[in-house]
């Protein structure tokens, strides 16, 4: 039963004040500890960690900063019966030291034993200051060796190329002057990646978190470029691989593979390839299970870790880059009798880990949100590549309603959630019409 305190969060999103909520954890003394603390908690991986440890009995903990709620006012995840508290932070992209100081505080009073992330913002911010936050709990994160060579893909292609696994052509590219060369080298289409996704403005305490993007002509290119390197960060151009994308997830430790698991994401938003809004549990492909596996072992990425691969259109695999963190289609494992969430809990405070000899595969799951986004940027992005035609989008979009599937965010023994997610979907769609609306208006 979720206790008082939850009114430092209205439903509205109207949340206490940064020094009120400080005042109100120096007033009251600690009643009560958690097993975890949550952090991201709009992102549906935290939803599936809470009430993956949350329905095992163990008392769990929430936190999402500030600037989520200047989009929207709902949060499925502080609705979960399994989420004993919830906490909103200042906004760590924008303010890292008073998010920092606001953490560490809340570290102390909930006496929260584990502290599990999953976007790479808050990832960059716990590598940063680990040595700060271990002091209070343990971290859910790999070693910092091994996080640097997982987050940065330069590193990770280095490391997967003198492993001699398939990795794309490409070249790293540092400005917009380097792109005419990189177009001559690798051809158009591409795809620009920024080497790593979240990146600390020079002389700032503030990060920016930096997208890949399909680029089919010189000034896509250039600008893409220019984009990604404003902030100071290089980027990879790649070449763009049209095959099925495949992903295997592990929990390693202690030099052993604890838990695998595979999935294949038929549709992902966007549509050239980012979160997978449909996908479906495969058994483990012998080629990327085992070059996932030593890619893992060389850069001793312990914890959950998952591998993501691209096949080219003859069927060979490419790797496209490592996540050291809980990522957003973790729940279709979870729900194949992988339990992610409790296997890193498990790791993170040095319990026997268990075994997971077997999951069930041919099972999907589906994002609906994500797929109504995928399929309607399909349709205005009709023509480029990797895109469906708008007819076959919307056909595939209404056929999958007719395929057995899950659904992320419904759970019968949590109903809430989905109800708080379509409530927030409706919310921020509402918002979009009306500042279009507006914008018409004012020209």
């Amino acid at each position: 039963m979720q206790n008082s305190l939850k009114n430092d969060v209205p439903s509205s999103g109207n949340a206490m004040t940064d020094d009120q909520q400080r005042n109100r954890a120096q007033a009251e003394p600690r009643k009560e500890t958690y097993d975890a603390l949550i952090l991201d908690a709009s992102l549906r991986q935290s939803l599936t960690s809470i009430r993956s440890l949350g329905s095992r009995g163990m008392r769990v903990a929430a936190l999402e900063a500030k600037t989520y709620f200047k989009k929207s006012k709902y949060m499925p995840a502080f609705s979960s019966r399994w989420c004993q508290h919830t906490y909103v932070a200042p906004a760590y992209d924008l303010q890292t030291e008073t998010f920092l100081a606001y953490l560490l505080q809340l570290l102390e009073y909930t006496g929260a034993r584990v502290l599990i992330t999953s976007s790479d913002g808050t990832l960059a911010l716990v590598r940063k200051h680990r040595a700060d936050i271990e002091k209070y709990a343990h971290v859910a994160l790999a070693k910092e060796s091994a996080l640097e060579a997982a987050v940065n893909k330069d590193r990770t292609l280095e490391v997967a190329r003198d492993l001699g696994l398939g990795i794309p052509k490409g070249v790293v590219v540092k400005s917009v002057d380097e792109v005419a060369e990189a177009i001559r080298e690798i051809g158009l289409p591409a795809v620009v990646k920024p080497i790593e996704t979240w990146l600390w403005r020079e002389g700032e305490q503030q990060g920016v978190r930096l997208i890949a993007a399909l680029v089919t002509t010189p000034d896509e290119a250039r600008a893409a470029v220019e984009h990604l390197t404003q902030h100071g960060g290089e980027t990879h151009f790649q070449q763009f691989l049209t095959g099925k994308r495949e992903a295997v997830s592990l929990l390693y430790a202690n030099g052993e593979i604890y838990a695998r698991f595979a999935q294949w994401a038929k549709r992902t938003q966007p549509p050239l390839g980012g979160t997978s809004v449909l996908r479906q549990s495969i058994a483990v492909p012998d080629d990327i299970g085992d070059e996932a596996e030593r890619l893992v072992r060389e850069i001793e990425l312990e914890g959950y870790s998952e591998v993501e691969f691209r096949r080219d259109h003859l069927g060979k695999p490419y790797l496209m880059e490592i996540n050291p963190r809980l990522s957003a289609s973790v729940e279709i494992a979870v729900r194949s009798g992988v339990d992610f969430p409790y296997l890193l809990y498990q790791w993170a405070v040095g319990e026997r880990i268990d075994r997971i000899e077997n999951y069930k595969t041919g099972g999907w799951m589906r994002y609906l949100e994500g797929d109504i986004v995928t399929t309607a940027q399909a349709i205005a992005e009709r023509g480029r590549p990797g895109v469906d035609a708008p007819s076959q989008a919307i056909l595939d979009f209404f056929t999958s309603f007719l395929m057995p599937s899950g659904y992320d965010y419904v759970d019968w023994r949590d109903p809430l959630p989905a109800l708080t997610a379509t409530l927030d979907f409706v919310y921020r769609m509402g918002q979009k019409a009306t500042g279009r609306s507006a914008r018409r208006k004012e020209q």
